[in-house]
């Protein structure tokens, strides 16, 4: 116990820190924290608090300073190497008089310290969505401030706030309760227990280890079930779970699967490429011999240049940018996914297992029917809307029976229905309706609004009393007072007892029946006749409530007050008996007009959708098959029928059935395991708390942004924002344009360096062929040092960057999904790259060749022309190729101009090589000579080759998929 308080706005942090909270009363907490728990904290105070004790989050790494960012753009091997170069080549311009400019070490320095900066720019791109993502996935907390609930981000917590939990909560900060009601906490993230523990507002007589602290809740964990209050005692650091994560050391994140298989080819190339520098340098030594350091600098500078240019280093950081310009995408169509890893499997998805209300349908309960002795209404509209009409015969209710003579029983219903609920129905200020109370009972409100009836029945009848529903009864009374009908000398209304509830324990309670303005005794055939109705609205998946009633006798209802006039429900329950039949309604959730339409594009797209529901079978199965999910004939297979199952008759449920119904938690990890164990990549969603564990066990956990809880949103891999089953077909579709993307920048960029490999290779090694040799170089190569890495710098990034926000090139849903052990590059991919860069370093060559007399063909310009002819047009081939890596399959010229960001990185590519061609500074810097128009078609046309030889290619390879 405390001996006196310790006012937290004026006394250090430290004394609410040392505090044993679990030894301290609930009420002496409260006061200790300076809060009326009832009232909670006010703005006022709560933004003072927030100032003085920060914001409500663990510390994060340090965040890295720019000048650390920068400098770790230079850490890399090759980076070394060109840099050691420069080194060298200083040296020997030094040794050599030092006369002039060191042109190849002041271009090499730009070109390294041009890639630093681009680097680093695409890293902080990166790191900027992934924490716009983390912000949308924000967890919130309920609390009491100014004596309202309300929901603040859990960052905003300060101690003294009085915490609302309740089951699906996550837990916003540490916090002494105060009061709890069946309250269970799942612990495991903090203490490691399994198994939830039950919490209760009582003192403990002593000190005892942070697990067993019953009266205490803590950041980080989740409500499971049950309902308290809580008061906050610390935030931020302050908490156990930032106790832990002080003694956390920092730890590497662990590389995606896709960014290990990245990472290997690189690794994979750069030993290739040294090798093959390695095998070029000595070639170059031994056809050209080594006369100077400087011929040994040039050599080397040759060797080092080609296995930068070779190997993709900005792989990585484009591949980061990437997948976050993609994320941001689904972001904007309401999926927020957590991780940018689970892009990769989104678009190997194969089985979506889709629970059914508020994902498949629009969880607005809608009256469709009303079955009364009189025939038929049917109600058009759906949602909470009122825009619709109750149709009898076609025309409008009140329309088609001005009377009311025939027809009377249906407004009993309706109005009926609405008296018997505490369902409201109200418009906000951006004017969409929303439900405050039970769906079902939504329903009878809206449909009443829809007749036109709420304001009459609003004047008329008055509530005083009710009689509740409850599982056992399934069924509802409310009492009220008949405007219409006074009792004399009272001035109050004759009272009725309204009565709704499902039609066989209502029929039970009833001995007559209403039909228009007729009451008759209740008969079988009656009986039979509400049975007939009720039967054949189940059929439709529609849900059934029946309406009854029955005028009071003034002596029965004061016979269910108390003495002081209040009514009491206990008493209540003898009214209920003799009650009119009325009319029975089906209600429906509808499916939502979107949802057949997605689930068409993934069955196209070779994914299954499963549905898995708590909800009744038959009502299931209608849904199913009414969006496509399952056909005409096929079945539902309920939870007790899975308990019966074993592992193999499991495995070929899940494979054959597409509609489980009334599961439990346990089914739905069953269902996943069987679909995982039988190959298929399985999303899942879910809402509630006990859906978290399928959620965590899918490939793809889905929550439910609207309806979900915490759990299930911390548990899911993914989020829904509108709760919408489309939007995650449209996630799945974006995934895979994203993955699309990542392989075509990984085909340029790895087809376009193979071509810079080979081109220097062969040049090197048929430099006497080629005419290259007897020009007075001492060094004999097709491309300079300076000219690979202008190359490397000017043709990588910008292209690969725009093709990583290209938009379909085809149709990315018309294809089976991606299998889990598919690599992102495969054979026939590797083919391609291979022989792209075969035709470019053919191209290449072949322009050297000629430009220059004593090849196979004679030319008659110098060697520092023909070099420059063969830089333009290898810079060409690779802007063509741009072109060409779009699709593997597709022809570049199909929505040739959708992408403008490719365009503009074309176009700026083309410019710097005019002008690396054509100004005189940078034509000393990069070895080149002026072209002439005439020598800049012949480029053109060369370099052209590649975007033609790749669209036969591509020909080919439709021939050969339309023949298998």
């Amino acid at each position: 116990m405390m001996d006196s308080p310790v006012p937290p706005t004026s006394h250090p942090r430290a004394a609410l820190d040392a505090t044993d909270w679990a030894l301290v009363d609930a009420s002496d907490a409260a006061a200790t924290l300076e809060v009326d728990s009832a009232t909670g904290l006010s703005a006022a105070e709560a933004t003072a608090r927030r100032e003085r004790f920060g914001a409500n989050e663990l510390d994060a790494a340090p965040p890295e300073p720019a000048w650390r960012r920068i400098l770790r753009q230079f850490a890399d091997p090759l980076i070394y190497l060109l840099l050691g170069a420069v080194v060298i080549s200083a040296i020997a311009w030094l040794f050599e008089g030092a006369r002039g400019v060191p042109i190849d070490a002041i271009v090499i320095i730009a070109i390294v310290i041009a890639n630093a900066i681009l680097g680093y720019v695409q890293e902080a791109k990166a790191a900027d969505a992934v924490a716009a993502l983390q912000g949308m996935a924000a967890v919130s907390a309920t609390v009491v401030r100014d004596g309202r609930s309300e929901q603040v981000p859990a960052a905003d917590l300060v101690p003294g706030d009085i915490l609302a939990l309740a089951e699906g909560d996550s837990v916003g900060a540490d916090a002494r309760l105060l009061s709890s009601s069946s309250l269970q906490i799942a612990e495991a993230s903090l203490t490691g227990e399994s198994v939830p523990v039950t919490k209760s507002a009582t003192t403990l007589p002593e000190a005892v280890p942070l697990g067993d602290r019953a009266n205490m809740v803590f950041k980080g964990t989740a409500v499971t079930q049950g309902v308290g209050r809580a008061v906050v005692t610390a935030t931020g650091m302050q908490t156990e779970m930032g106790h832990i994560a002080t003694m956390l050391a920092q730890t590497e994140q662990e590389p995606t699967p896709l960014q290990k298989e990245i990472a290997g080819v690189s690794r994979t190339l750069g030993i290739a490429v040294i090798v093959i520098a390695v095998v070029v340098m000595g070639a170059i030594g031994f056809t050209s011999g080594i006369g100077s350091l400087q011929d040994a600098v040039d050599v080397l500078l040759v060797g080092v240049s080609l296995a930068v240019a070779a190997v993709p280093e900005g792989l990585p950081a484009i591949l980061s940018v990437v997948l976050s310009i993609g994320v941001q995408a689904m972001s904007r169509q309401g999926a927020i996914v957590k991780h940018l890893s689970s892009v990769e499997t989104l678009g190997s998805a194969s089985v979506i297992c889709s629970d059914k209300t508020g994902t498949l349908t629009r969880n607005e309960m809608t009256m469709l029917r009303v079955h009364t002795g009189s025939g038929v209404a049917d109600i058009t509209g759906v949602g909470y809307a009122p825009d619709g009409d109750v149709l009898v015969d076609g025309s409008p209710l009140l329309e088609s029976d001005p009377g009311l003579d025939l027809r009377a029983e249906d407004i009993v219903v309706l109005s009926g229905g609405t008296l018997a609920s505490d369902a409201e129905v109200r418009q906000d200020a951006d004017g969409s309706w929303v439900v405050v109370g039970d769906p079902t009972e939504a329903a009878f409100v809206v449909a009443e609004r829809k007749a036109g009836l709420t304001e009459r029945r609003e004047q008329r009848f008055t509530r005083v009393g009710e009689v509740p529903f409850t599982s056992e009864r399934k069924m509802m009374s409310v009492i009220v007072e008949d405007a219409e009908h006074p009792l004399d000398g009272t001035g109050r209304g004759r009272p009725v007892l309204v009565a709704k509830g499902a039609p066989d324990v209502l029929l039970q309670h009833c001995t007559r029946v209403r039909s228009g303005m007729e009451v008759t005794d209740l008969t079988d055939d009656d009986r039979r006749r509400v049975q007939a109705s009720v039967d054949s609205m189940s059929a439709q998946a529609l849900r059934t409530l029946a309406v009854a009633y029955r005028p009071l006798e003034t002596d029965e209802h004061a016979s269910a007050t108390d003495a002081a006039g209040d009514f009491d429900p206990e008493a209540g329950l003898a009214l209920e008996e003799g009650l009119i039949f009325v009319g029975t309604v089906g209600i429906i959730d509808p499916p939502r007009s979107e949802a057949a339409t997605a689930i068409a594009a993934a069955h196209r797209a070779g994914i299954r959708v499963v549905m898995i529901t708590g909800d009744h079978p038959s009502t299931a199965l209608r849904i199913a098959q009414e969006l496509g999910i399952a056909a005409a004939g096929d079945r539902a297979i309920a939870g007790p029928e899975l308990d019966a199952m074993d592992a193999d008759a499991l495995r070929a449920a899940a494979r054959d059935v597409s509609v489980f119904a009334r599961v439990a938690p346990e089914h739905k990890l069953q269902i996943i395991d069987a679909l995982q164990a039988d190959g298929q990549v399985v999303s899942m969603t879910g809402d509630g708390v006990n859906d978290a564990p399928a959620l965590k066990k899918a490939d793809i956990g889905v929550a439910m942004g609207i309806t979900g809880t915490e759990v299930s949103k911390e548990a899911a891999a993914m989020i829904l924002t509108d709760d919408n089953f489309a939007t995650i077909v449209a996630a799945v579709r974006q995934g895979r344009v994203i993955f699309g993307n990542i392989r075509k920048f990984l085909r340029y960029l790895l087809s376009s360096n193979m071509g810079e490999v080979l081109t220097m290779f062969f040049g090197v090694m048929l430099a006497g062929y080629l005419g290259l040799t007897g020009h007075g170089e001492s060094i004999v190569v097709p491309l300079l040092a300076t000219q690979i890495l202008w190359i490397n710098l000017i043709t990588d990034s910008g292209p690969a960057l725009a093709m990583g926000v290209d938009a379909e090139t085809e149709d990315v849903m018309a294809r089976p999904p991606r299998r889990a052990d598919e690599r992102v590059i495969d054979g026939q991919m590797w083919s391609g790259i291979i022989a792209i860069g075969a035709v470019m370093a053919i191209v290449t060559l072949l322009a050297i060749d000629i430009f220059l007399p004593g090849g196979l063909i004679e030319g008659s310009e110098d060697v520092e022309t023909a070099r420059t002819a063969a830089f333009t047009t290898l810079v060409l081939a690779q802007l063509f190729n741009a072109l060409n890596s779009r699709s593997e399959r597709v022809s570049a010229f199909h929505r040739l101009f959708s992408n403008r960001w490719l365009w503009a990185a074309l176009a700026f590519g083309v410019v710097t090589q005019v002008l690396v061609v054509h100004v005189p500074l940078l034509q000393t810097a990069f070895g080149t000579a002026p072209l002439a128009p005439g020598q800049w078609l012949v480029c053109v046309a060369l370099a052209s080759v590649v975007l033609w030889f790749d669209e036969l290619r591509k020909v080919g390879i439709r021939a050969l998929e339309r023949r298998r």
